[in-house]
């Protein structure tokens, strides 16, 4: 599928932003140029896209600015010539991101020893660090968790990544599986993109072999309680819902755990769940539902984010129950009943 930002919508002004983008030639400009892209996104959110649409088109805007700002950075260090490439993770890897994210990042390069690799690590770090600033300039907030390519534990050679997700895979520890639910959404960003291609299908070939390893990303990932009470009826503290850990969370985890298993490529949940699915047990026309709702949990998210800022409140996933109109509570409630669909499918399929 093309995921570029000028396969969506396209208006004038997103022609005249994706044209800026692409001739942007001074990192100094580039803040500047974030905050049109995040008003451009915002006033398209509010003309009713659907929720997996929008995330599509958000993540796509912020690709385009990011390899720029990649790209800009490059040419201002003396980078050694072997093959990088920088990955995209979680969200941005999985083209899913809202308004409200932070930076999730790492760096690949190939290296002949650890010794070669720990001499490269030091020679890209400096470049990585710099990007990472430059992103949160641009409004990417620094990863609390440091996960990002500045890091130099996620800045890596190839055979180092292997020996992380090897390690990850075959003994497995909590740690683990919150990385999984991280790196295992990766996608090659910008430069040798073959290199990250190749640590993906490591990746699958792991998972895929190691059905244990995948007993325990579904146990972890029905710790997620979807809040629904006895009656059916959605359920929260007072009158907030975090709908990214009680509600997007879900669909995520379990397209995820359906792709790993069956060795699929695809990284975007929806396309997990379309192409994972049969084989783990859906009916085509459970996907199909599974994905209308899952779109419709990212749309309500991105319109509490959207009023969110009207009102001047700091950004959160939590979801003001009593701002629902009847029929938005309603197919909330019906798309939390799809969620927990296929958390049973999870159980099911791994006698949980």
């Amino acid at each position: 599928m093309d995921w570029s930002l000028d396969a969506f919508y396209p208006c004038r002004q997103q022609a005249e932003l994706i044209a800026e983008l692409r001739a942007l030639d001074g990192l100094e400009k580039a803040p500047a140029l974030a905050t049109r892209l995040r008003d451009l996104m915002r006033d398209l959110a509010g003309k009713g896209i659907a929720g997996l649409e929008m995330t599509r088109l958000i993540s796509a805007g912020n690709d385009q600015l990011t390899v720029r700002v990649i790209e800009l950075t490059a040419r201002k260090h003396r980078l050694p010539q072997v093959a990088w490439c920088w990955l995209a993770l979680g969200s941005e890897g999985r083209h899913e991101q809202t308004f409200v994210t932070d930076q999730d990042n790492g760096l690949i390069f190939n290296a002949t020893d650890s010794r070669e690799a720990e001499a490269l690590r030091a020679l890209f770090l400096p470049f990585a660090q710099e990007v990472n600033q430059r992103l949160a300039d641009c409004g990417f907030e620094l990863c609390s968790g440091q996960i990002m390519a500045g890091n130099p534990v996620w800045c890596l050679s190839y055979d180092e990544w292997r020996e992380r997700f090897i390690d990850w895979v075959r003994r497995p520890e909590p740690a683990a599986l919150l990385n999984a639910s991280i790196f295992f959404d990766l996608r090659p960003l910008f430069g040798e993109l073959q290199l990250g291609e190749a640590l993906r299908t490591l990746l699958l070939s792991l998972t895929s072999d190691t059905p244990s390893f995948l007993h325990l990303m579904a146990a972890n990932a029905l710790q997620a309680e979807v809040p629904l009470n006895f009656r059916g009826e959605v359920a929260a503290e007072g009158d907030l819902l975090d709908l990214k850990k009680f509600g997007s969370r879900i669909f995520v985890d379990v397209a995820r755990i359906f792709a790993l298993a069956a060795g699929t490529r695809a990284v975007h949940s929806a396309e997990r769940l379309s192409e994972a699915g049969q084989l783990a047990g859906l009916g085509a026309g459970e996907m199909v539902a599974a994905n209308a709702a899952f779109s419709h949990v990212l749309r309500l998210r991105l319109d509490q984010q959207l009023a969110d800022r009207a009102a001047g409140v700091g950004d959160s996933h939590s979801l003001k129950l009593h701002t629902l109109n009847e029929m938005d509570r309603v197919i909330l409630r019906e798309a939390l009943k799809l969620a927990r669909r296929l958390q049973q499918r999870l159980k099911l399929n791994y006698v949980l």
